[in-house]
């Protein structure tokens, strides 16, 4: 798969940069690489983070906390092609982690996936009453927003692997590594996750999908720098611009 191009300061990690050569770099003390790999995949784990949690600024933090866990054990990653999916693994951890801790006092009784019918229910029920006439879907901002509610409302299981199937557009082989599941699971849950959404919001998903769930500008600006001063690297100052 082909690496987004990445905006490190004021200059640029092209795709032609790989994950190992960034790993290498960090593990010189380069600030500009580490950057360049919170860069590369800061929008992901955003989103990954969030489909647990349901919260964004509780997932910015669990981005943050697993950066700063990444640099201490970056050099123990044996194959830096798969970093993205053991960063995410890190993300994964961490977000259940926090939401075990917040439960603890006031857990619901389990479902496992066979036995949630009666929920499904509820939930397209609690969907469709939130959804506005079609003539006030005239915004894109406000179909966005529709979409992020429908998919929060989605149980667990299924909008982990929508939010990285559907909206961060892994492949199902690439979900399937994130999330340590067969890939036909994958398959089944962004099935059955499509099938609510669809259910409640019709063929108005596929036109915002895409925008949903963003990480960019000042939230990728303030987890860059917060994770950097964690760790104690300092960019270096550009020749050009003193």
């Amino acid at each position: 798969m082909r690496e987004p191009t990445v905006t490190i300061g004021l200059s640029l990690v092209s795709p032609e940069t790989s994950d190992a050569e960034l790993v290498a770099g960090t593990l010189r003390g380069e600030a500009a690489a580490f950057e360049g790999i919170m860069r590369r995949h800061n929008r992901r784990l955003f989103r990954l983070a969030r489909s647990i949690v349901r919260n964004d600024l509780e997932a910015e933090d669990i981005v943050q906390e697993a950066y700063v866990r990444a640099y201490v054990k970056l050099s123990e990653v044996s194959h830096p092609q798969g970093l993205g999916a053991w960063l995410g693994r890190i993300v994964i951890n961490e977000a259940i982690s926090r939401k075990r801790r917040e439960t603890r006092f006031d857990r619901a009784p389990a479902q496992d996936e066979a036995g949630e019918g009666e929920a499904w229910d509820r939930i397209l029920s609690d969907i469709k009453s939130a959804v506005p006439n079609p003539e006030e879907l005239t915004a894109m901002e406000e179909i966005r927003r529709l979409i992020e509610r429908a998919v929060d409302e989605l149980p667990e299981v299924y909008r982990t692997v929508f939010m990285m199937r559907a909206v961060e557009q892994m492949t199902t082989a690439e979900t399937a590594a994130y999330l340590e599941i067969p890939e036909q699971t994958v398959k089944t849950r962004l099935h059955r996750g499509r099938q609510l959404l669809q259910a409640a919001l019709s063929d108005r998903i596929a036109a915002a999908t895409s925008s949903t769930f963003p990480f960019a500008g000042l939230r990728c600006d303030r987890t860059v720098a917060t994770v950097l001063e964690r760790v104690g690297l300092v960019l270096p100052v550009r020749q050009d611009l003193q």
